[in-house]
């Protein structure tokens, strides 16, 4: 056998091929890939400019306000905006959250150059352009699931997942540059123009028939009654909430280790996030090939050991052992989002699948600025070094925790005779 027959059979049986050539999903993934690196420079760009313009003795606080608004506002914004987006086609929502974030993030630099940029204006801008965020979300992932039929969505769920942490790994990397020769607002100019690429995808590259509709008439709350009907949707969204959650106090205590205990530069930071990122990509990549995984024991690996990954930052190891242990951080997170969001799909309804899914992002996206504003204190009272090592602690006793419910449920399904899932016996034969 040749090695192009070999390369050609490999990508003929890989769980990839039937998206990748799919007729309408082919148009849209390069755009996703490309809008993606705005995301990759985003979190050191956001509080390497707060580091630079806050007040010195507030920089805590204003990193976690940044962090807060740049995801909070979402939350928000699937609340109260159902009254408009509902009966809206998904991609139509995806491209009206992206074109929202690339207009937002286009004045932060303008207001730079102005010289208006204050850390509270920043904030602002940062709040009002994530507004639609969670809304975007769900149109992007309801796309997905109308488009592919149950046996592939794994895989296209993997496969968008696998483009947005790539972009981890070359984003920071770019965002260092910038900022070595320039100032942090022009790495979020850059952002944007590859939010506006993104807005044009949705809206010129995407055709009629894959235009799947977030049902008009369900109400704003038909979501979370889903969710509270359903015990597996609910321990999976309490999972989710506490992962995010606890991982929240990370995002403000990373750049204030790298830059007050480390004395490093942004660069430094890039390279924590690349590490992240390429562990990430590994992990998302190999989640497209678990069709036979039990998927909700994956995630509840995946917040076990993410919580030991983490423990030796915490511990203060060496800076290059803290890269190594981060991008395991990156690899236990890939597979999450997948994982969940697989399991949400195959767990809702077709009529309330958009409104679960982003009553799932609008709790996941209040977690991340609830733990960033526990952050805060948390760096004060027990410093950058100090936050992770709780954090890390959190994790790994929320994993253990999960494992012993997911474990308890299989034990007693089993004494009572009922027929427990695939992803519980799974974990009962451990």
């Amino acid at each position: 056998m040749t090695i192009k027959a070999g390369v050609t059979g490999l990508l003929q049986r890989s769980p990839y091929r039937p998206v990748l050539t799919h007729p309408q999903l082919r148009r849209v993934l390069p755009g996703i890939a490309f809008s993606s690196l705005g995301g990759g420079m985003s979190p050191v760009a956001i509080s390497w400019l707060v580091l630079a313009i806050a007040p010195h003795h507030d920089r805590g606080l204003w990193v976690a306000m940044a962090v807060a608004a740049n995801i909070l506002p979402g939350a928000i914004g699937a609340f109260t905006l159902g009254r408009w987006c509902n009966g809206r086609p998904g991609s139509q929502l995806a491209g009206w959250d992206a074109l929202l974030r690339a207009v937002f993030f286009t004045l932060i630099p303008v207001a730079y150059a102005l010289g208006d940029l204050n850390v509270g204006v920043f904030v602002g801008l940062l709040a009002v352009s994530s507004l639609l965020q969670a809304w975007g979300k769900a149109g992007r992932y309801t796309m997905l699931s109308e488009l592919l039929p149950d046996e592939h969505r794994l895989a296209g769920n993997s496969l968008v997942n696998v483009l947005l942490e790539l972009s981890t790994i070359l984003g920071p990397l770019i965002a260092a540059l910038i900022i070595a020769h320039g100032s942090p607002a022009w790495v979020l100019a850059a952002a944007a123009l590859t939010y506006f690429v993104l807005a044009g995808t949705y809206k010129f590259a995407v055709p009629p028939e894959a235009n799947a509709r977030v049902r008009a008439g369900a109400s704003r709350a038909a979501g979370f009654r889903a969710v509270r009907g359903d015990r597996r949707l609910l321990g999976l969204l309490a999972l989710s909430f506490g992962f995010f959650a606890c991982y929240g106090p990370v995002t403000v205590a990373l750049p204030l280790y790298v830059s007050l205990t480390l004395h490093a530069s942004a660069a430094t930071l890039a390279s924590f996030y690349t590490a992240f990122g390429i562990g990430a990509v590994a992990g998302a990549y190999a989640s497209g090939h678990m069709q036979k995984w039990p998927l909700a024991v994956t995630a509840v690996g995946a917040v076990l050991c993410f919580g030991l990954a983490l423990l030796p930052l915490g511990l203060g190891f060496p800076v290059v052992a803290c890269w190594v242990a981060f991008g395991i951080c990156g690899a236990s997170w890939g597979p999450f989002p997948t994982a969940t969001t697989t399991l949400f799909q195959r767990g809702a309804s077709p009529e309330t699948l958009p409104q679960v899914l982003a009553a799932r992002q609008a709790m996941t996206g209040l977690a991340v600025p609830l733990g960033a504003m526990l952050g805060a204190p948390a760096v004060t009272l027990l410093g950058a070094r100090g936050t992770l090592l709780t954090s890390a602690c959190a994790l790994t006793a929320m994993g253990v925790a999960a494992a012993l419910l997911l474990l308890g449920a299989a034990v007693a399904d089993r004494r009572t005779g009922r027929r427990a899932s695939a992803e519980i016996e799974a974990l009962a034969e451990v």
